[in-house]
């Protein structure tokens, strides 16, 4: 008999700041992700506390009103996890772990978590693990006590070496030592995508929990692992895709996400080499999303940081089976029509008629439209191969037809 699964899942609490580069909707948008984040590293949300600010307490970044109040809310519901949705500097976090006395966590650290519970492979191990050291050395203080501080007394006087200093020369030597296994590893990868030959590269990219892996699945008839949690994928996977006669090699790559750590982009950066390489993008998006136009402004900021924003790129909107539109009765005179009354229709006939010659709608999940997905694909990767090999042109021209 199997035993039912029961999952544990931690008390948590969450915590956004009202300012002038976020107001209040804005910050509501923030902290629905970060309690999916929450939810995907395995903790539940008990409560969000928010407070506007125009300056941040520089001590623990919220006022002392609020923060007595979160103070007593952990101890009454025994929280074990309060989370904040900006980036805490390594005085503020110790400030406010020294007055919540529980673990405090801001988005950087909890992205780090899901990395490092998802990471599968030794490469994403080791790219998990130098980001996580890179975050920590700035916020060591003494967290190991393998030693003890030099004392006076005879035979313990001179320079010696504090455990803080121990502890930051550890950490440099590890980071260091992680840095060129990941070198030594980026030039096996550079050799592998050589042997590749002169195959057309394909990369799906976009924000994270949008549909990648399931769409991978549907057109290479491959078992790469998805689900309905963030960074279910963060290992490349590369698989080799026929469509009529015409081979391509279609990659999956990590999802991005808003305030994405820079130690996640920086020891990532090879992992998006698979980008960087590609001679088409597919940029899917989850049009179901209420915020789905900043998670397309989101995702073109990093690949214009990887300087791959210039590619062809084709726009596929997925998930058209789970969009849903808001109605204005036909005597509402007061409501204003926005993008969230639009029907799918609506959509084809804004700016997503001419982002990259037309974008597509689909359902990965219920295989809608892939048919004229496969025919775009298809007729894409046919210009760029009949460009790298003119002598294959009369190959394919039959087939236009047919998808």
């Amino acid at each position: 008999m199997i035993e039912k699964k029961i999952t544990d899942y931690e008390k948590a609490v969450l915590i956004g700041i009202i300012n002038k580069d976020q107001n209040e909707e804005k910050v509501k948008e923030y902290l629905d992700e970060l309690e999916f984040l929450t939810y995907t590293a395995g903790g539940e949300v008990y409560k969000r506390f928010t407070q506007r600010m125009d300056v941040p307490n520089p001590k623990t970044l919220i006022g002392t009103g609020k923060m007595e109040e979160i103070e007593k809310y952990v101890d009454e519901h025994e929280i074990g996890s309060v989370i904040f949705d900006d980036e805490l500097t390594p005085g503020q976090q110790r400030n406010i772990e020294k007055q919540l006395r529980c673990k405090i966590i801001d988005r950087t650290s909890l992205i780090l978590d899901i990395f490092a519970q998802r990471a599968q492979t030794s490469y994403a191990r080791t790219q998990v693990e130098l980001a996580q050291y890179e975050y920590l050395l700035p916020r060591l203080t003494g967290l190991w006590t393998h030693l003890e501080r030099q004392k006076g007394g005879i035979g313990m006087r001179g320079p010696g070496e504090t455990e803080i200093e121990t502890d930051r020369r550890i950490v440099r030597d590890r980071i260091t030592l992680l840095k060129k296994k990941l070198s030594k590893i980026d030039r096996q990868m550079e050799t592998q995508r050589g042997n590749r030959g002169a195959l057309v590269r394909v990369a799906l990219v976009g924000y994270t929990n949008v549909g990648k892996s399931t769409l991978m699945n549907v057109i290479s008839k491959s078992d790469v692992f998805a689900e309905n949690k963030l960074f279910a994928t963060l290992d490349t996977t590369v698989r080799k895709v026929v469509i009529g006669n015409l081979p391509f090699l279609l990659s999956d790559t990590v999802g991005f996400i808003r305030k994405l750590p820079t130690q996640l982009v920086e020891s990532f950066k090879s992992t998006l080499d698979e980008v960087r390489e590609a001679d088409l993008l597919l940029h899917v998006v989850d049009i179901s999303h209420p915020q789905f136009e900043e998670h397309i402004e989101s995702v073109n900021k990093i690949l214009s940081e990887i300087k791959s924003s210039e590619k062809k790129t084709i726009m596929v909107f997925n998930k058209i089976d789970q969009y849903e539109h808001e109605t204005i009765d036909e005597d509402d005179l007061i409501t204003e029509r926005t993008g969230k009354h639009f029907t799918i229709a609506d959509w084809k006939n804004t700016w997503m008629e001419k982002v990259g010659d037309r974008a597509l709608f689909i359902s990965a999940l219920n295989k809608e439209n892939l048919d004229e997905f496969r025919k775009r694909v298809y007729n894409e990767v046919r210009d760029i191969h009949v460009t790298r090999f003119p002598y294959n042109n009369f190959l394919y021209p039959e087939h236009l037809d047919e998808y």
